[in-house]
């Protein structure tokens, strides 16, 4: 069970696969650390040594910003944004897309749900 950046990494999947369970690290950055770290990348977890983990720690420490500290800068890049009122950081606000897209239809993921509109459907004939 390695912990890495304050995150359990699984441990039966490979190390490549694993290292991109932390947040800030992807395939790209988890095949230059483990070439860093002179580690096959399909080796498992489990069956790296406590050096090994020790020597991928060092390396995230010293080269990438992870977990809580990128979230804190993209939160503080966000409401920077927001404050001065930028276009992106006024979508933001508005809970719409940022970068351009289309929100005629499309953009479910950031407006929500669909809210009809009233009136469009016949009242039911009530009985008397």
């Amino acid at each position: 069970m390695a912990r890495i950046s304050g995150i359990v990494i699984p441990a039966e999947k490979q190390v490549q696969i694993a290292l991109t369970y932390i947040y800030g690290i992807g395939p790209k950055h988890s095949s230059s650390i483990l070439a860093a770290a002179k580690i096959e990348p399909t080796t498992r977890v489990k069956d790296l040594t406590e050096a090994e983990e020790q020597k991928l720690r060092d390396i995230i420490d010293e080269n990438y910003v992870t977990e809580g500290d990128l979230g804190r800068l993209v939160a503080n890049n966000i409401k920077r944004l927001k404050d001065v009122n930028a276009y992106r950081g006024l979508r933001h606000k508005a809970g719409l897309p940022t970068r351009g897209q289309r929100t005629r239809t499309n953009a479910r993921t950031r407006k929500g749900k669909a809210v009809a509109v009233g009136g469009s459907q016949p009242k039911a004939a009530s009985k008397t």
